[in-house]
């Protein structure tokens, strides 16, 4: 007598699973908000748009950044990375200039890059150790741990407005600072004679030689009061 036979399996007729949403990165958003930002800029940068970028819901990103400034902020931390490492210059003002250079460099990196930055206090460890090195910088040629600080914020916030001023006059379709020909017309027949002749650097678009020479001030001022033996005042 041979066996029953087993019966057919039933069809699964179960529609098949959904695939699950993308697991949400802080650090793969972040790295989607820069590529937003360099493609379409800060105005255009909003949470709904990133989270289309991301493949998840706009709420979803709010796991993550409770606030857009909180995107920003981890945004500004992202952009100083590589940033901290110590200049290799023997001298202490030649590493505070390279360290300015550094930081004006990573947010000419990303449109929009000083607008990001400005404001932002992230505690993560790109800024914080770009903080440490310029401190320490100070704090190795004689500089007491407030006039270190106030040098530092004073060189940051140099560096990140004149980063600022840069990136707006320099936006994508723009040839340089605001209708140059508009300002020498006006210069020149409003009758202002120092105006004139300074209209060569008014309205010229080297940034990076104005940059320059307003850090070569902030240099040589602290050059001359460390020479004199004592700190910025207080």
């Amino acid at each position: 007598m041979s066996a029953p036979s087993t019966p057919p399996a039933a069809a699964d007729t179960r529609p098949p699973a959904r695939g699950r949403p993308p697991r949400l990165d802080q650090t793969r958003t972040v790295e989607a908000a820069l590529v937003l930002l360099d493609a379409s800029g800060l105005d255009a940068l909003t949470m709904r748009r990133l989270a289309d970028a991301v493949g998840v819901q706009a709420g979803a990103l709010y796991r993550h950044f409770a606030t857009k400034q909180d995107l920003l902020t981890a945004m500004a931390e992202r952009m100083l990375e590589g940033c901290s490492a110590p200049p290799s210059d023997p001298d202490w003002s030649g590493r505070l200039t390279a360290l300015a250079r550094r930081m004006r460099t990573a947010l000419l990196a990303h449109r929009d890059g000083a607008r990001v930055y400005a404001g932002t206090h992230s505690t993560g460890a790109n800024t914080l150790g770009f903080a440490e090195t310029f401190i320490g910088v100070l704090s190795e040629a004689g500089f007491g741990p407030q006039e270190a600080a106030r040098t530092a914020l004073t060189v940051v916030h140099y560096t990140v407005g004149h980063t600022l001023e840069e990136q707006a006059a320099l936006q994508p379709g723009d040839q340089g600072p605001a209708d140059p020909g508009q300002l020498r017309e006006a210069v020149t027949a409003g009758g202002f004679p120092h105006l004139t002749a300074a209209l060569p650097v008014l309205t010229g678009a080297d940034f990076t030689a104005q940059f320059e020479f307003g850090l070569g001030l902030l240099l040589q001022g602290l050059r001359a009061l460390h020479r004199a033996g004592s700190g910025p005042a207080a």
